[in-house]
């Protein structure tokens, strides 16, 4: 895993192998980030991470400048890793130890991206919940996105909030906004 742009850009970051993780490839993570980076301004993102794992997309984000990021997983080695990696590059990446599905249900703060990386075979039930959730609680703040990451096979068009997809490879990235 490396990361791809930003103060950081080119660094590789070996994750222990032990974590159950599935990081997002080099193609799908730069295609990402072209588009964000043509709606946002970095240092000014408030940015939650959640099914977070390696931090792959916590550090990019840190990477290109943004200061207020909260990773969310439920493994604690992820946690501890990402944790580790934050001090290492003296980046501002909170962490938080918690099941994602809990975490949307009792959260208060609000974010202009939410990323979600779930496992790619996750019931599409559980993915359903996701964007549900997020808006439910108004999770979101004023032009806030949604963006979540699955697999090709996994369809959430007709989820509501829904506006876009892109799709890399295998890797599909799902947009959601009010």
């Amino acid at each position: 895993m490396r990361i791809i742009s930003g103060k950081h850009k080119g660094r590789q970051l070996l994750a222990p192998k032990n974590l159950p993780v599935r990081p997002t490839k080099d193609m799908a993570k730069e295609g990402l980030f072209n588009i964000l980076n043509n709606r946002y301004y970095f240092p000014d993102l408030k940015v939650l991470d959640l099914f977070a794992g390696t931090g792959n997309i916590s550090f990019e984000f840190a990477s290109r400048g943004v200061e207020d990021i909260l990773a969310v997983d439920m493994h604690s080695g992820c946690v501890n890793y990402i944790t580790k990696v934050s001090d290492e590059l003296e980046l501002t990446i909170r962490t938080q130890k918690s099941d994602v599905f809990s975490f949307l249900s009792s959260n208060t703060e609000k974010f202009d991206i939410i990323f979600a990386d779930p496992f790619y075979d996750m019931e599409l039930e559980e993915f359903r919940k996701l964007p549900s959730l997020v808006f439910e609680n108004d999770l979101l703040l004023e032009d806030g996105i949604l963006v979540i990451e699955h697999s090709k096979q996994t369809r959430l068009e007709s989820l509501p909030h829904f506006d876009s997809s892109r799709k890399y490879g295998n890797s599909v990235f799902s947009f959601f906004k009010t």
